[in-house]
């Protein structure tokens, strides 16, 4: 017996439909002042949001001052909101490792010096886990660096958003002495290295 219209459209669609490729992800790097760190990711196509904030440590919402303190274990990092479809996570991990910070100082980043200017890679799953090592061994094998990276790849904890006059604290004040030395020039990077991501604004 032929099928109706309306089964027809019921098999067609139960069978032959893909589910749709996830329009929105995140990932959370930690790599010195969060200041620059978080300007660099504004500035690339297929970033939905960027937010600064404090993870890796075991205090509840910390406060700026406790973190710089040393007493809750968090580093200043970011969390980025992208788009899969537009950049891709390898993507951001080249421009964190090339561009954001520098992966081999330890507990520091230009001036900053502490635990909580430590470099972190926040991975997800396994898979994410993979990739991050996969490509620093990459880095390592190319000789990119004077050092070795000692750049952290741990995994995913809980992210708690900075202090509202620290959230976009780069593109609001471009003109402070530490944002025109440490910062600017990553910007200069960025759009050289990476001319088809960078986005002004």
């Amino acid at each position: 017996m032929p099928l109706s219209p309306l089964v027809f459209l019921i098999v067609t669609a139960a069978g032959g439909s893909r589910p749709a490729a996830p329009r929105e992800a995140s990932a959370v790097f930690a790599g010195g002042c969060f200041w620059g760190v978080e300007w660099v990711f504004e500035h690339l196509r297929g970033v939905k949001s960027v937010v600064a904030g404090y993870s890796g440590g075991s205090t509840v919402a910390p406060t700026y001052e406790q973190v710089g303190a040393g007493t809750t274990g968090h580093a200043e990092a970011v969390r980025v909101v992208y788009d899969p479809g537009e950049v891709s996570y390898r993507q951001l991990l080249e421009v964190f490792f090339l561009v954001a910070h520098d992966p081999t100082t330890r507990d520091r980043q230009g001036p900053d010096v502490g635990p909580d200017y430590r470099a972190i890679v926040f991975v997800r799953d396994s898979g994410e886990r993979r990739e991050v090592e996969s490509y620093i061994s990459e880095l390592a094998a190319r000789r990119l660096f004077a050092g070795p990276i000692v750049t952290e790849v741990r995994p995913v904890q809980p992210f708690y958003p900075a202090e509202a006059y620290h959230q976009h604290y780069a593109a609001r004040h471009p003109t402070e002495p530490y944002i025109r030395i440490n910062d600017a020039p990553k910007l200069v990077r960025l759009r050289r290295l990476f001319p088809a991501l960078y986005r002004s604004g």
